[in-house]
């Protein structure tokens, strides 16, 4: 029943919401109603009550069997009614009478100067009290609930934003964040091979929650583009959130390192949605990332980058629509990529969400010997044994590529300072192998001349040695010689001897 649009401008107006009101009407589950209230053509001639109300709600209910009645909005009804006794008794039995009817109700009502409604009365005898705001903060508005009180129930008592958009009504609420969310095993690549290795050669676990953090130019971009071209390749579908580049510029740019993003396009695996972060206050990106995941159902959501959401609010907010988003893609098991522009290289972020990251990518610029040279380091990554060194990369027509770590007499250098050591530390090990083959060729030459000496001395021996030995068979031979003569000369004085004896 309302009383300030009539059928046609509701049904006019509820349209752009999703709603079909005709529809319902003529499938019999709706039935509109609208009543025309004008102080000016009222004349009273007796007691005001509300039994004509009564009787025509009693007939729409009984026609289409309603189970819930809406009366928008209730200010308009009493308008007609100057006695305020009078209106607090037709009040209390209007709510009275619906109750007995044993319908739902729902009553809009406009907010008093100093209450929650304009009489001060309809939020008393209500069994539930929902407050709408509407705030504007620095040029944005955002929509608030608040449940004031609801019979029966331990309710929520803090605001909630809320979104109206096409799809309907959407409430966030900030205090329903948990951490009841199932976790996976499951390991995925990040499409960087060195940055596999690094997270302990198996990558991001699915469903985590990924940080790349890094002043202007480092390569953050780069590296979720890799990521999101490795999900479509796996068969995925990944949903990419651009704040500062459109999508022809952002398949241009990524052109140029190898990484083809339009295919992916056209496959229906990547989607880009590219807006201005000022286009909408903070719950109205969280409604459309929220719409963007029911209606496209990715395994991997990249935002690129957060931080210029802070424009949008302060840190604070960011934060926490930062970290019902991660809640509520870990709810999903869905992997969630962000990049935040860093105003330093610090270990921190403007917008807070360092501490429920998961996994945290520092990226650097090396400022050495008149270049800039890229780094990349872990900060953490929860469940992994991940690298706890710095590692260059770089972007190449192939996509980014780390380079080998490096580590010169005063740690570890990049770009021309690496060459420029590697050339030294060449030059030093070729003059250590040349030195080392001189001393191997004296060795040799001292060896061969050692061994022409023994030589020598072994011919020289060998002479000395045969002479010697002829000299030794000439000694022999004359001392058999002597002896035989002596043996000899014995035997023949010894014959001569025996014959004198004789004689």
């Amino acid at each position: 029943m309302a009383f300030e649009e009539t059928a046609p401008e509701l049904t006019a107006n509820v349209r752009s919401l999703g709603f079909d009101l005709d529809d319902l009407v003529a499938r019999n589950q709706l039935a509109i109603d609208h009543v025309r209230v004008e102080r000016s053509e009222i004349e009273e001639t007796g007691e005001y009550d509300l039994e004509a109300l009564f009787i025509r709600l009693a007939y729409a209910i009984d026609r289409v069997g309603a189970k819930r009645v809406v009366l928008d909005t209730i200010e308009s009804l009493f308008g007609g009614l100057s006695n305020a006794g009078i209106l607090r008794a037709e009040l209390r039995r209007l709510f009275r009478w619906l109750k007995e009817k044993g319908v739902t109700a729902v009553i809009t009502g406009e907010r008093g100067d100093h209450a929650l409604t304009r009489h001060g009365l309809e939020e008393y005898v209500s069994d539930c009290v929902i407050l709408l705001d509407h705030r504007v903060s620095e040029q944005l508005a955002t929509r608030r609930l608040r449940i004031v009180k609801y019979r029966g129930t331990a309710h929520g008592t803090n605001e909630y934003p809320f979104l109206i958009d096409r799809h309907g009504m959407h409430v966030l609420p900030i205090t329903s964040l948990g951490l009841q969310q199932n976790v996976s095993d499951e390991r995925i690549s990040t499409g960087i091979a060195g940055l596999d290795v690094m997270l302990g050669g198996q990558g991001l676990y699915r469903g985590s929650s990924v940080l790349v953090s890094g002043t202007a130019g480092t390569g953050k971009t780069s590296v979720a583009a890799h990521l999101a071209d490795a999900t479509c390749r796996r068969g995925e579908r990944c949903l990419y959130f651009s704040f500062e580049e459109s999508p022809a510029q952002l398949i241009r740019n990524m052109g140029s390192i190898g990484i083809r993003l339009a295919p992916l396009l056209e496959s229906g695996l990547l989607q880009i949605r590219a807006t201005r972060p000022t286009a909408f206050g903070l719950e109205a990106h969280l409604a459309e990332t929220h719409q963007a995941v029911r209606d496209f159902h990715p395994h991997v959501v990249v935002m690129d980058p957060v931080s210029s959401m802070i424009g949008d609010g302060a840190s604070g907010d960011v934060r926490a629509v930062l970290m019902r988003l991660m809640d509520y893609l870990k709810g999903e098991l869905i992997t969630s990529f962000f990049t935040h522009l860093s105003s330093t290289a610090q270990e921190a972020t403007e917008v807070g969400i360092s501490s429920i990251i998961d996994t945290w990518l520092l990226l650097r610029d090396v400022e050495l010997n008149g270049e800039r040279n890229r780094v990349i380091h872990i900060l953490k990554s929860r469940g992994t044994a991940h690298s706890n060194q710095l590692r260059e990369f770089r972007l190449t027509p192939e996509g980014v590529q780390l380079v080998p770590v490096y580590i010169g007499p005063e740690g570890v250098v990049t770009g021309s300072t690496r060459v420029s050591q590697e050339a030294r530390e060449q030059a030093a090990r070729l003059l250590r192998d040349e030195e080392i083959e001189r001393l191997e060729r004296e060795l040799a030459r001292r060896r061969e001349g050692l061994e022409a000496q023994i030589q020598d001395l072994r011919r020289g021996f060998a002479s000395e040695e045969e002479e010697l030995l002829e000299q030794l068979r000439h000694r022999k031979s004359e001392q058999e010689r002597l002896v035989s003569d002596a043996a000899t000369m014995a035997t023949s004085r010894h014959a001569e001897s025996t014959r004198r004896e004789a004689t």
